[in-house]
Protein backbone atom coordinates (compact mmCIF):
# COMPACT_ATOMS: atom_id res chain seq x y z
CA UNK A 1 0.00 0.00 0.00
CA UNK A 2 2.87 2.42 0.75
CA UNK A 3 4.06 2.03 -2.73
CA UNK A 4 0.62 3.32 -4.10
CA UNK A 5 0.69 6.03 -2.28
CA UNK A 6 4.51 6.96 -2.87
CA UNK A 7 3.43 6.83 -6.62
CA UNK A 8 0.66 9.15 -6.30
CA UNK A 9 2.53 11.46 -4.76
CA UNK A 10 5.56 11.07 -6.92
CA UNK A 11 3.44 12.39 -10.52
CA UNK A 12 3.87 16.19 -10.89
CA UNK A 13 0.72 17.95 -12.23
CA UNK A 14 1.52 19.07 -16.25
CA UNK A 15 2.17 21.78 -16.91
CA UNK A 16 1.88 23.53 -20.95
CA UNK A 17 5.34 24.91 -21.83
CA UNK A 18 5.82 25.71 -25.59
CA UNK A 19 8.98 25.01 -27.29
CA UNK A 20 7.97 27.81 -29.77
CA UNK A 21 7.05 31.00 -29.29
CA UNK A 22 7.57 34.84 -29.63
CA UNK A 23 7.10 37.87 -28.11
CA UNK A 24 5.96 41.01 -29.97
CA UNK A 25 4.74 44.76 -29.03
CA UNK A 26 1.75 46.00 -30.38
CA UNK A 27 -0.18 49.18 -29.51
CA UNK A 28 1.71 49.52 -26.23
CA UNK A 29 1.02 46.02 -25.04
CA UNK A 30 3.23 42.65 -25.20
CA UNK A 31 1.76 39.74 -26.64
CA UNK A 32 3.14 36.04 -26.57
CA UNK A 33 2.40 35.03 -30.15
CA UNK A 34 2.21 31.04 -30.49
CA UNK A 35 1.89 29.52 -34.01
CA UNK A 36 -1.90 28.43 -35.38
CA UNK A 37 -2.87 30.72 -32.22
CA UNK A 38 -5.56 33.70 -32.13
CA UNK A 39 -4.70 36.86 -30.29
CA UNK A 40 -6.83 39.83 -29.62
CA UNK A 41 -4.82 42.80 -29.70
CA UNK A 42 -5.74 46.76 -30.23
CA UNK A 43 -7.59 47.95 -33.60
CA UNK A 44 -5.15 47.80 -36.85
CA UNK A 45 -5.90 49.24 -39.91
CA UNK A 46 -6.90 45.93 -42.54
CA UNK A 47 -9.51 43.57 -43.50
CA UNK A 48 -10.50 40.03 -43.01
CA UNK A 49 -7.91 37.51 -44.04
CA UNK A 50 -5.23 40.28 -45.05
CA UNK A 51 -1.47 39.37 -43.84
CA UNK A 52 0.24 41.67 -41.69
CA UNK A 53 3.74 41.80 -40.21
CA UNK A 54 4.52 42.51 -36.75
CA UNK A 55 8.76 43.35 -36.77
CA UNK A 56 8.85 44.81 -32.80
CA UNK A 57 9.93 41.33 -32.19
CA UNK A 58 11.27 40.92 -28.41
CA UNK A 59 12.26 37.53 -27.92
CA UNK A 60 11.79 34.27 -29.79
CA UNK A 61 12.17 31.31 -28.73
CA UNK A 62 12.33 28.77 -31.27
CA UNK A 63 13.47 25.33 -28.73
CA UNK A 64 15.00 24.22 -25.48
CA UNK A 65 18.26 26.10 -25.90
CA UNK A 66 17.58 27.94 -29.59
CA UNK A 67 16.35 31.74 -27.37
CA UNK A 68 16.77 34.78 -29.68
CA UNK A 69 16.64 38.29 -27.58
CA UNK A 70 16.52 41.67 -29.14
CA UNK A 71 18.38 44.71 -28.61
CA UNK A 72 15.89 46.06 -28.66
CA UNK A 73 13.87 44.30 -31.23
CA UNK A 74 14.68 41.12 -33.85
CA UNK A 75 15.59 41.55 -37.81
CA UNK A 76 12.95 38.86 -38.50
CA UNK A 77 9.30 39.68 -38.27
CA UNK A 78 6.25 37.53 -37.04
CA UNK A 79 3.96 36.71 -39.71
CA UNK A 80 -0.13 36.50 -38.90
CA UNK A 81 -3.15 37.27 -40.74
CA UNK A 82 -6.83 39.03 -39.78
CA UNK A 83 -9.35 36.97 -38.59
CA UNK A 84 -11.83 39.43 -37.40
CA UNK A 85 -12.57 43.32 -36.80
CA UNK A 86 -14.65 43.04 -33.36
CA UNK A 87 -14.97 45.19 -29.80
CA UNK A 88 -14.10 44.46 -27.21
CA UNK A 89 -16.44 43.57 -23.71
CA UNK A 90 -18.42 46.88 -22.62
CA UNK A 91 -16.40 48.39 -19.63
CA UNK A 92 -18.68 50.81 -17.38
CA UNK A 93 -16.83 54.16 -16.11
CA UNK A 94 -18.86 55.31 -13.06
CA UNK A 95 -17.94 58.57 -11.18
CA UNK A 96 -19.77 59.31 -7.47
CA UNK A 97 -19.49 61.90 -5.37
CA UNK A 98 -20.96 61.43 -2.25
CA UNK A 99 -23.27 64.70 -1.12
CA UNK A 100 -23.21 66.25 -4.36
CA UNK A 101 -25.73 65.01 -6.37
CA UNK A 102 -22.66 64.39 -9.06
CA UNK A 103 -22.90 60.79 -10.55
CA UNK A 104 -21.40 60.50 -14.61
CA UNK A 105 -22.26 57.11 -16.28
CA UNK A 106 -19.64 56.59 -19.03
CA UNK A 107 -20.10 53.31 -21.00
CA UNK A 108 -16.87 52.10 -23.66
CA UNK A 109 -15.97 49.32 -26.04
CA UNK A 110 -12.91 48.77 -26.99
CA UNK A 111 -12.26 48.06 -30.68
CA UNK A 112 -10.23 45.38 -31.58
CA UNK A 113 -8.60 42.76 -34.13
CA UNK A 114 -8.44 39.37 -33.99
CA UNK A 115 -5.24 37.79 -35.87
CA UNK A 116 -4.26 34.48 -36.14
CA UNK A 117 -0.31 33.97 -35.57
CA UNK A 118 1.73 32.15 -38.96
CA UNK A 119 4.73 31.73 -39.11
CA UNK A 120 7.09 32.82 -36.48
Amino acid sequence: MENKSEEKKAEAPSQDTFDKYAIIQTGGKQYQAIEGKTIGIEKLEGEEGQQIEFTEVLLRKLGPDQIEIGQPFLSKPVKASIVKQTKGPKVIIFKFKRRKKSRVKKGHRQLLTVVRIEEI
